[in-house]
């Protein structure tokens, strides 16, 4: 069975055709966007189940593309993108509302769970970052399991 829509946002094209080769075969309906002015419209218009945003997507305002679109949408569901495995980054992402937290450099092996993760209301974070943040993905210096293995 397959999820319903899912809305992807990536300004590098040869990312997006990778990622959207793996998104079909889990979603009904896939909608790619490489600027912010369209991810901000497919939102509003289709509605996805799902948002799966590269974390250094241009931005016309300072503030991350990302964390403007968990204050519009806070109902999304929301994975981030990232090639930073720095904890903060994940720190930031999470306190902004992000359900989950990929590395990009892991996004063929890790996107998968991670959907079905945020899709069942639990949160993911690549499991390489786990051991430097909190169980509710803030940065510190302490091991903890992946939060959707939480208790």
């Amino acid at each position: 069975m397959k999820f319903g829509r899912v809305l992807l946002a990536d300004s590098h094209l040869s990312l997006l055709q990778g990622i959207h080769s793996l998104l079909n075969a889990l979603f009904e309906i896939t909608v790619m966007v490489a600027d912010e002015r369209s991810l901000f419209e497919a939102v509003s218009v289709f509605n996805p189940a799902l948002a799966v945003v590269d974390l250094s997507m241009p931005s016309e305002d300072r503030e991350n593309v990302a964390c403007r679109l968990m204050e519009r949408h806070p109902e999304l569901n929301l994975i981030v993108l990232s090639v930073h495995d720095d904890p903060t980054v994940v720190t930031f992402i999470r306190n902004s509302g992000a359900a989950g937290f990929v590395l990009k450099r892991n996004t063929a092996s890790e996107l998968a769970p991670a959907i079905e993760a945020v899709l069942k209301g639990g949160t993911y974070i690549s499991p390489e970052l786990v051991p430097l943040t909190n169980d509710r993905g803030i940065a510190n210096q302490e091991n903890s399991r992946p939060e959707e293995e939480q208790p």
